[in-house]
């Protein structure tokens, strides 16, 4: 809710005056007080809590102690505290990621018995789909916060560890996920036997996301609009171990050929962006012509630009 009430802000600032934007602004940041204030754990932020007050996702409980997309979005949202949105992502590694099973369960542990009833999550048995199985949709917002801190050695791991493909590059594993290799599963089962089995296929928003943090937070590639004009800006954050790639991104009737050269083996990072052999001082690239253009971009471990 704070993302989509400062993403909303300037456009209501633009329809119905300063004073709305300004209201929406005031109560994403006493929404971000009152999580700070009651929903840190002492290593992880707490999911929700009961119309009672008793907290969901906290150590204290017997189930659910935690849950990954809290601890994402402290990230993804840049508004979570710095040190507890770290610790809440080591939290998500110790407790969440399973890398020997190939999934990333979205909580532990499942919901069996206890007294409050969370809703419907509760129907589904223990460690299938979203009660402590692998929702994909949180998954993947894992990996994203990842590459929003600037670990895109961590981001592309945990993207190739939920990538379908990589749940069937034997007859084994083929025979264990059960399901199309070769789109997102909503669902990964995480309770024997059915370990790694996949569920839903075909059926997910989950795979649309999977693209749009490929492309845009690892490949680096944003379209932004500025004054009626766009642009694509580039800002990869990438395993250290890629020293060069390249990128074709068509346009209309043009196509770039995005060349990246990372000699200093950073994760993140552009120092220099040249069409054509002309640099582009603030490394966007101005789109809306035609033809074939060459782009080189040179990541040197400069601070990146602001989101």
């Amino acid at each position: 809710l704070d993302v989509v009430l400062r993403a909303f802000a300037p456009i209501a600032e633009t329809r119905e005056g300063a004073e709305s934007a300004s209201a929406l602004r005031e109560h994403a940041a006493a929404l971000i007080a009152a999580v700070e204030r009651e929903a840190w754990d002492g290593a992880w932020y707490r999911r929700a809590f009961f119309d009672d007050g008793t907290p969901l996702g906290t150590h204290a409980a017997a189930e659910c102690q935690i849950d990954a997309i809290a601890q994402a979005w402290a990230t993804i949202s840049g508004s979570g505290d710095t040190q507890r949105a770290t610790q809440a992502l080591e939290s998500v590694e110790e407790r969440l990621v399973r890398w020997d099973e190939g999934l990333i369960a979205l909580l532990t542990p499942p919901f069996d018995r206890m007294e409050h009833d969370p809703g419907y999550i509760k129907g589904y048995v223990p460690g299938v789909r979203e009660n402590g199985g692998q929702y994909t949709h949180a998954a993947i917002w894992v990996a994203l916060a990842h590459a929003v801190a600037g670990d895109g050695d961590g981001a592309v791991s945990l993207l190739d560890l939920i990538n379908p493909i990589n749940h069937a590059l034997d007859r084994e594993a083929a025979d264990r996920y059960r399901v199309e290799p070769y789109v997102i599963a909503a669902d990964v089962y995480a309770v024997e036997p059915h370990v790694g089995r996949g569920g839903w296929t075909w059926y997910t928003g989950s795979a649309s996301w999977y693209y749009r943090v490929a492309v845009r937070n690892i490949l680096g590639l944003d379209l932004v609009t500025e004054d009626s004009r766009r642009y694509l800006r580039i800002d990869p954050c990438v395993p250290k171990a890629w020293t060069s790639w390249r990128v074709t991104y068509r346009d209309g009737d043009a196509t770039y050929a995005i060349d990246f050269t990372n000699p200093h083996s950073v994760n993140r990072g552009v120092a220099r962006v040249t069409v054509d052999g002309a640099e582009c001082e603030d490394r966007r690239i101005l789109l809306g012509s035609d033809g074939t253009h060459e782009v080189v971009v040179e990541m040197l471990g400069a601070e990146p630009q602001d989101q």
